[in-house]
């Protein structure tokens, strides 16, 4: 052991950037300078952007601010921006008690405020979620508008779930007496779709439903985060099966809105671009040994051009148009038999198509999604029930057609990742592990959902606060998300017992960080400086601060990790070794030598390429001198990223 050792450990403090979320605003401004370093200046206050300069970079000497442009603006459009931007501090804690399949599941269900949550994301998910598909509150009278505080968006969360005493703030509902109707809705939807952004692959997809109240500004929005240019539909989706007959009602409403925007129409295309299922009417009246067949005029449409040439029916009668191919090309087609002349042989000839080329490739979806295809919202209550022996639990859940539907335009498959960040009824998640059974796929989820209280004002609420009870679960929303998952998972257990995919979920909660903030009462320095003394929230544990690494340093939630006994204290290895972490009490002067060679071993054996970060609890240290000879030993080994929390 060395007499005087050199080495140190960097401590990892709150204000550490492994402390908090990825700084947006730090990455932005890093990436404007390696694009255009003269854009970028320093200043007292850091970094700052020119804008003088960059009007000069894109040729314009005249716009400002001032000058009127096209655009959708409110009141609060700026904070709802700076909010995106503003990095969490908090962190999500593991929940192993609750969850399924812990140790090998790819899926992940967060309780918690999706802001916050998408902020803590942003590190270990930026640009690798292939599909993101919401379904918002529709900012109706009865849907619930989260409140978001500026200054501390983690004490808000628990403020308005009841965590901690409030100062009269709530969830708010929308009303249209409200003069900030739309203002309210927009300052909450604004920053959560631009934290989305971040996280989609270049080519990701967004779905968002809506109805005919937001439609038209939530397109507006989405334009200016996305890029117009990047709009690739909007979906009609018959949501009822029957026929409305209000007399109050001019239009009876039985569609609702889809808006899907790429995050990069050109990569997504490039991708491949998804199929629904085979639809149409396909019979095989002629007996032809291909099977089942449908067909379509060779006729080209109206607003098309072919090649012109005369066709003489079996009958006799001859057409005169523009065709979909050449004449030897419609020749060999009717060589095979693929062409047919309807109206007893007088009629202008069809091509046929037979099922079984069709079913591999599937077909291009329309805008027009009919609830025979893509089911509706009794179908929705009907799967519900059968699922949780309940019925109407939720208002207008969305169906599992529907979901498996977007799964499919959107080409989702192997091991791409689907988020949904309002899982409600968490029917994405359902979709995802219904369709891997189905299909024999990897697709990951990653479902969030607020901890939402359930009250008891209205008969709604109270069948879901009754349902809750009889569950022993608390009366959230969050918790009947959860409860679905867990029952999906047993009935495909069941109808699939030799299933060998991944019918799990790992389950987390948001929370402070691990690691208190230093926020020093300047009236009582002394106390506030004992107090930060135990800079660890109080009850947390080695896998709470672990996963907090995790997310910190920008690794995957579910990235393997093992764990081995070395002098009687609980080792892990993160990612076949690309972290390796003592997180437990105390580290004596007796054990120093024989902890930080277990390592060295473990590390050895595990063999990662590149370099590994060793972390240790700051006070789990006796002293010092334990501290700084722990880094010793491990730097003579070559392990020299070594850092305490």
């Amino acid at each position: 052991m060395p007499e005087q050792p050199t080495a140190s450990i960097r401590m990892i403090t709150a204000d550490d950037p492994l402390s908090r979320s990825a700084d947006v605003v730090a990455n932005n401004v890093a990436t404007l300078r390696a694009m255009f370093p003269e854009l970028v200046t320093e200043g007292a206050n850091g970094a700052s952007i020119n804008p003088d300069v960059l009007k000069q970079l894109v040729a314009d000497r005249t716009v400002t601010d001032a000058e009127e442009k096209f655009g959708l603006n409110w009141y609060g459009k700026r904070q709802a921006r700076q909010l995106a931007l503003t990095p969490s501090t908090g962190t999500l804690r593991p929940c192993p008690a609750e969850s399924l399949e812990w140790e090998t599941t790819q899926n992940l269900f967060i309780e918690g405020d999706n802001l916050e949550v998408l902020k803590l994301l942003q590190k270990s998910y930026a640009t690798k979620v292939k599909l993101i598909y919401i379904d918002p509150p529709y900012n109706q009278d009865a849907d619930v508008i989260y409140v978001d505080d500026f200054r501390d968006g983690l004490r808000n969360y628990k403020m308005l779930t009841g965590q901690i005493a409030s100062d009269g703030r709530q969830l708010t509902s929308a009303t249209e007496a409200s003069g900030r109707h739309h203002t309210n809705w927009l300052n909450m939807m604004y920053p959560r779709l631009k934290a989305a952004h971040a996280l989609l692959r270049r080519d990701g997809l967004l779905f968002v439903s809506i109805d005919d109240n937001e439609v038209a500004t939530l397109r507006m929005i989405l334009s200016e985060i996305f890029g117009e240019e990047n709009f690739e539909g909007h979906i009609h989706w018959r949501r009822r099966h029957n026929q409305p007959n209000d007399r109050t009602k001019m239009l009876g409403l039985v569609t609702e809105h889809i808006l899907c925007f790429a995050r990069d129409k050109v990569a997504y295309k490039a991708a491949g671009v998804g199929k629904v299922a085979l639809t149409g009417n396909f019979t095989n009246p002629d007996g032809d040994p291909r099977g089942e067949w449908a067909s379509k005029p060779w006729k080209v449409g109206s607003d098309q051009s072919g090649s012109r040439y005369s066709i003489t029916t079996p009958t006799g009668v001859v057409h005169d148009e523009e065709w979909m191919g050449e004449e030897a090309t419609f020749l060999a087609l009717q060589a095979d038999k693929r062409i047919i002349f309807p109206d007893s042989g007088n009629g202008s000839p069809r091509k046929k198509y037979f099922r079984s080329e069709r079913e591999e490739e599937g077909q291009c979806a329309t805008n027009w999604w009919p609830h025979d295809q893509f089911g509706h919202n009794q179908a929705a209550n009907t799967e519900l029930e059968s699922l949780l022996g309940e019925k109407n639990l939720f208002s207008n859940p969305k169906p599992l057609d529907l979901l498996k539907g977007i799964l499919a335009v959107s080409n989702t498959k192997n091991d791409d990742i689907v988020m949904d960040f309002f899982a409600g009824s968490a029917t994405t998640a359902h979709a995802v592990l219904s369709q891997n059974v189905e299909d024999g796929g990897r697709r990951r989820f990653i479902v969030v959902q607020l901890d939402e209280p359930i009250g008891t004002t209205d008969e709604k609420q109270r069948r879901l606060a009754e349902y809750c009870d009889r569950l022993g679960k608390p009366r959230n929303i969050a918790e009947l998300s959860k409860h679905r998952i867990r029952q999906v998972v047993t009935t495909l257990r069941n109808q699939t017992p030799l299933f060998p995919g991944d019918l799990g979920c790992r389950m987390f909660k948001l929370d402070y960080s691990n690691v208190k903030e230093w926020r020093p009462d300047r009236s009582d320095l002394a106390s506030s400086l004992e107090s930060a003394v135990a800079h660890m929230a109080p009850g947390r544990t080695a896998e709470d601060l672990l996963f907090e690494l995790l997310i910190k340093r920008g690794l995957d939630l579910c990235v393997p990790i093992e764990q081995r006994l070395i002098t009687g204290r609980t080792v892990y290895a993160v990612g076949a070794g690309s972290l390796m972490a003592c997180l437990t009490s105390p580290i004596s002067r007796a054990d120093t030598e024989q902890l930080a060679m277990g390592i060295v071993q473990w590390h050895a054996e595990l063999n990662p390429a590149g370099d590994t970060a060793v972390v240790f609890r700051d006070d789990a240290f006796d002293d010092d001198v334990v501290k700084t000879n722990v880094a010793a030993i491990l730097e003579q080994h070559g392990l020299k990223n070594v850092r305490s929390i």
